[in-house]
């Protein structure tokens, strides 16, 4: 399992102090204020306080005292160790333990590897068969079954080839 989980993005920097701006990638922004310390480009930072808005986050860090060096950190994806992150509720995955997995039916057919998954309202997984991309929705009646130790995710057959986009 991936040790570093990716939980948002900075921004932009927020104001003269410092503080920076984040869209977080977590399912509930209230996350951040569990975390103690984040890690950006592998450099770790003490968080000095956390709020939040209805769109994104804002952090202040233990070394970063102006607009100046906050507008550095614009851009890189904030990181949090696996141990210091939440534990997902029951039916729910952290995206980094899915990516790679095999997407099979459930009669067997392999259909291709998860390579990515866009948040939505519904989300959107992609997988990857023979070089080509299909996108579908993680819909009511689509997923099956995940098992993330064997990496593999069975979809219903029928109810994947009446919502993915081939």
């Amino acid at each position: 399992m991936v040790q570093e989980l990716i939980v948002g993005e900075v921004l932009k920097p927020q104001g003269i102090r410092g503080e920076i701006k984040v869209k977080p990638f977590t399912d509930s922004p209230e996350d951040f204020k569990q975390f103690k310390r984040i890690f950006l480009d592998g450099a770790e930072y003490k968080v000095l306080s956390v709020r939040k808005d209805e769109s994104a986050v804002y952090l202040a860090l233990r070394g970063v005292a102006d607009r100046n060096a906050a507008e550095l950190l614009r851009g890189k994806q904030v990181t949090v160790l696996r141990e210091e992150a939440p534990e997902p509720p029951e039916g729910s995955y952290y995206i980094a333990d899915l990516l790679g997995a095999e997407i099979i039916t459930d009669s067997g057919k392999t259909l291709g590897t998860l390579t990515n998954i866009r948040s939505a309202a519904t989300d959107i997984y992609t997988l990857e068969q023979n070089g080509k991309e299909i996108l579908f929705p993680a819909a009511s009646g689509v997923i099956v079954a995940i098992d993330v130790g064997g990496k593999k995710i069975t979809v219903n057959e029928k109810r994947f080839f009446e919502v993915a986009v081939l």
